[in-house]
């Protein structure tokens, strides 16, 4: 082979954390496609490929050259990584087991034709999503179902609890990922996942009440706070947390809404019931994916008043992660309830930050657009929006803003660095 591919960092690195690719020993100018394959706990075959020539020095720097067409255009020194697309459709990229690295193939291909052209480079690269020195603990504590990162050193971190939405599990890989940046971080399951429910038809706040007590009481927990990171479902049990129990001063949501949805919510005497929904409102795309955002019934409507959640209650601030082209629910809408709430209860109004051109799952850096897959609860094929492009570039500002915000108000470190988007 005649091309040689370095990466900087050479070796292992994060999944969040953004690497160099140059390719050396080709002649000048010359046409070559990049070719990057990975293959996920279950086999499945992720792709994605760009052209590129090389510079008068037969050098190729993806931070300097344009890729000039394939699965992505232009000056995208990460593309290679937030690009890979399924061989099978409606496959989403996610990380099941945390303590094994991705194992990423890079390849040069001579000429552009991504299948035709003759193999002269090729490099592994592993991204891994624990730090080195971090520690992952099974917690299986009362009925706290979770897992617990902390990072190296001796502490106390500040700590956080991470919720993810609808599909139920247990999710560990945005846990362990924010761990790495200097926090003790708590990735909590509620339903689907060993002896918990399998389906959320009540839910219980004394649950979420318990894991909060279980992160204050850690030796290795910064107190007297917490805070909580929510999307989705768990986005909204967020939000219900920061407004009913003690010890949260800081709390994110990404593509959350303002009322309790999916299943009623108690807490000791009370319930707040769930939004109101008409699944008949339902629409199929032309891709025959279903399209859910109109089916949720506005929780300004005086009927579904008791669905909102309290926010005027909680003891510390809100930062709202919104893509605004959600097509799982009216995310920017439900933002602007929250800030409107809070304003009217004299209260401070949340930090938002809206994402043109992104969709639901707003995960950390470099994992790709999620604009459809088949829901694990539903079982059907459904449509979360997005546009690749400027969906990476919020996924690396949103990862950015959290740890801002949480290192805010949590460690009380002030803010480094405004929003770009």
């Amino acid at each position: 082979m005649a091309a040689t591919v370095t990466l900087e960092p050479a070796g292992r690195c994060r999944w969040d954390e953004p690497v160099r690719m140059v390719v050396r020993g080709l002649a000048p100018g010359q046409p070559v496609t990049l070719r990057a394959s990975l293959r996920d706990e279950k086999d499945a075959l992720f792709r994605a490929h760009a052209r590129y020539c090389a510079d008068a020095h037969g050098q190729l720097d993806l931070e300097r050259a344009p890729a000039l067409g394939g699965s992505f255009a232009g000056l995208e020194p990460m593309g290679l990584l937030w690009a890979l697309e399924s061989e099978k459709p409606l496959l989403r990229l996610v990380k099941r087991d945390v303590q094994t690295p991705f194992a990423v193939e890079l390849e040069v291909l001579d000429g552009h034709d991504p299948e035709a052209g003759g193999l002269l480079g090729r490099a592994v690269h592993e991204r891994d999503f624990l730090a080195p020195g971090m520690r992952r603990e099974i917690v299986r504590s009362g009925r706290v179902r979770a897992t617990l990162f902390l990072p190296p050193g001796t502490g106390p971190f500040p700590g956080i609890l991470d919720l993810f939405g609808s599909g139920g599990g247990l999710c560990e890989y945005r846990a362990s990922l924010l761990a790495g940046h200097g926090f003790a971080v708590l990735a909590l399951a509620y339903f689907r996942f060993e002896d918990l429910p399998e389906y959320l038809n009540n839910v219980c706040l004394e649950y979420f009440e318990e894991a909060v007590d279980f992160m204050l009481q850690h030796p290795k927990v910064k107190g007297p706070s917490v805070g909580l990171l929510g999307f989705s479902k768990g986005g909204d049990l967020c939000l219900s947390m920061a407004s009913f129990l003690k010890g949260i001063t800081a709390t994110v949501v990404i593509n959350a809404c303002v009322a309790n949805t999916i299943a009623p919510l108690h807490y000791k005497d009370m319930i707040i019931p769930n939004l109101s929904s008409d699944p008949g409102k339902y629409k199929i795309t032309e891709s025959g994916l279903l399209n859910l955002v109109d089916i949720w019934n506005d929780p300004l409507e005086k009927s579904n008043h008791r669905s909102l959640i309290p926010l005027e209650e909680a003891q510390g601030p809100f930062l709202f992660i919104v893509g605004m082209d959600d097509y799982s629910w009216k995310s920017e809408f439900y933002a602007q309830i929250a800030s409107e709430r809070l304003q009217a209860h004299g209260k401070d109004r949340p930090q938002i930050i809206y994402y043109p051109g992104t969709g639901h799952c707003i995960d950390p850096p470099y994992f790709p657009l999620c604009r459809a897959s088949v829901h694990s609860v539903l079982g059907q094929p459904v449509f979360y929006g997005g546009e690749p492009k400027a969906h990476s570039r919020a996924q690396v500002d949103a990862w950015q803003q959290i740890q801002t915000f949480f290192h805010k108000h949590l460690n009380g470190k002030k803010s480094v660095k405004p929003s770009k988007l």
